[in-house]
């Protein structure tokens, strides 16, 4: 598929996995807009990404903010879903289960909402594609909240895919990738972390957002594929 002119959403496009996918769309000259809870990392992004690219503070939570945004913008012809949220890590005994509910209402409602609501102006003969995680099936002691989660979006994936034919709904599962997300934690942990994965994985390194954004260009530009799920993890689901 040709995405010269190509009408293209990414709700969560002012950083991280989100920003390197606009950067490729628009490099395969699509017409991009990006959006973001805060107006001046969205303005920042869009100066960084240059002429071309427009820009839109939204709070994904919103469906006000989102249906206006929408109606707004007009009919486009893809959407991807890269808004997170931090919510739900922590060990199970002592995990904090309203902190687990905002998890699940800055990640798993905002792209119900998000994708609920684009349904007026996205054409038939598009796409979605959602970004979940590779906590979802990887079983790691202290992510049960992100598994149920981003386990949740995956379980969606399918069904979408026949209740919205021929709009296409697909998915790509990250694993363990350096984005700003990671810069919630104390610098000397997040080094562990990485330094830990990258020796666990068959690649032998974390991953970084180009490697996602790759994922989900390709899920965009492939007509043939639908209901499908993407792992992009370095092998970390083979451990």
């Amino acid at each position: 598929m040709d995405l010269k002119d190509q009408r293209v959403v990414i709700m969560g496009g002012s950083s991280g996995i989100g920003l390197a996918t606009a950067r490729m769309l628009t490099e395969a000259r699509a017409q991009v807009v990006i959006t973001g809870r805060s107006q001046e990392k969205v303005e920042a992004a869009v100066a960084e990404l240059g002429a071309g690219v427009q820009g839109a503070a939204v709070d994904a939570t919103s469906r006000e903010q989102l249906q206006t945004f929408f109606r707004k913008y007009g009919e486009f012809q893809h959407l991807v879903i890269a808004v997170s949220g931090a919510g739900g890590a922590g060990a199970f005994r002592t995990l904090d289960l309203q902190a687990l509910r905002n998890g699940f209402d800055a990640k798993f409602w905002a792209h119900l909402e998000i994708a609920q609501a684009s349904l007026e102006t996205l054409q038939q003969d598009g796409s979605i594609t959602f970004i979940t995680a590779g906590s979802s099936r990887a079983a790691l002691p202290e992510t049960m909240g992100l598994a149920a989660i981003n386990g949740a979006l995956d379980s969606i994936v399918p069904t979408l895919a026949l209740e919205l034919k021929p709009l296409r709904i697909n998915a790509v599962s990250p694993g363990v990738i350096a984005t700003p997300w990671w810069d919630r934690v104390p610098e000397a942990f997040r080094n562990t972390i990485f330094s830990q994965t990258a020796a666990s994985l068959p690649v032998g390194r974390v991953g970084q957002p180009e490697d996602v954004a790759e994922a989900i260009v390709f899920l965009i530009k492939n007509g043939f594929m639908t209901g499908t799920i993407i792992d992009c993890d370095g092998g970390g689901r083979l451990k």
